[in-house]
């Protein structure tokens, strides 16, 4: 792995579970300071003491919901006055299944607002403060779903897209600066046990390749500070992308929506119990 700077923090979203968690500690073990953002109450304040204590690195906190713009620009306001920072990982993100017929308009719009306002917005609000290091890098997480449109899902492949696009347009812009970005497309990560359930209702398709969060942040991080413009985090994940842009679209959407559907019955068919 190249050097990287140290005398910056590194701003992770969504740090509280899941991925977002194991970004931090995997930061955290490579000395680097941290700037952890996640809802109220997520219990970010033990992981930011925890890390202090194991890793002896700076690490703080801040709680807000992402889905909210004038909590965004706060956010943004407060990290700019008072920290130089190097690195951003956009993680924060939302999904789910559902039949969008019975989807709720909050439903949706959070899947909106998280998934693309949020990343569009702290990007542009913290990259004044990235250009001004000597070295910087903006991370962020997209999803095998960017490469396919999958029904019952409808809304959330349409966000990841929108990261992917965006984050490789943002490469191409800043390639010439101090500011380099990357994107990584995780496969199925089985981050909590909602999640776990719902990947085990898909079935086979939804197993491929499934890895943990862990191993995925450890690939990431070491990818970014390679300067990997598009992160694939293994030889399954890489062939999966390659599948997915080989098979016409009349073939593998109703595929992965027949995977997805399963889901959906199953869980109509308990809520019918």
């Amino acid at each position: 792995m190249k050097s990287v700077p140290t005398n910056g923090y590194c701003v992770v979203t969504g740090a509280a579970h899941g991925l977002g968690r194991a970004f931090a500690l995997e930061l955290s073990k490579l000395h680097l300071n941290t700037i952890l953002v996640d809802l109220p109450e997520n219990g970010l304040s033990a992981l930011c003491e925890e890390i202090r204590e194991q890793y002896q690195v700076s690490s703080c906190y801040y709680e807000c919901d992402l889905t909210q713009k004038q909590q965004i620009l706060d956010l943004a306001e407060r990290i700019n006055e008072n920290y130089n920072v190097f690195l951003l990982i956009n993680n924060a993100g939302t999904g789910g299944t559902m039949r969008f017929g019975k989807a709720t308009i909050d439903y949706l719009d959070r899947i909106i607002q998280l998934n693309v306002m949020a990343t569009t917005l702290l990007t542009r609000l913290l990259i004044p403060n990235l250009l001004k290091q000597e070295k910087s890098y903006i991370l962020n997480v997209s999803s095998m779903a960017a490469f396919s449109p999958i029904g019952y899902k409808t809304v959330y492949p349409a966000s990841k897209v929108f990261v992917h696009y965006f984050s490789r347009s943002l490469y191409q812009e800043y390639k010439h600066t101090n500011l380099f970005v990357s994107v990584v497309n995780p496969g199925p990560m089985k981050t909590n046990a909602e999640v776990t359930r719902r990947i085990e209702k898909q079935g086979f398709f939804s197993h491929w390749g499934v890895m943990s969060p862990q191993k995925v942040a450890t690939i990431s991080v070491r990818q970014l500070f390679k300067r990997d413009t598009m992160i694939m985090l293994s030889l399954v994940n890489g062939l999966n992308w390659l599948i997915l842009k080989l098979v016409p679209i009349y073939i593998r959407l109703p595929l992965l929506s027949r995977a997805v559907r399963k889901e959906i019955n199953t869980t109509d068919n308990t809520a019918a119990e």
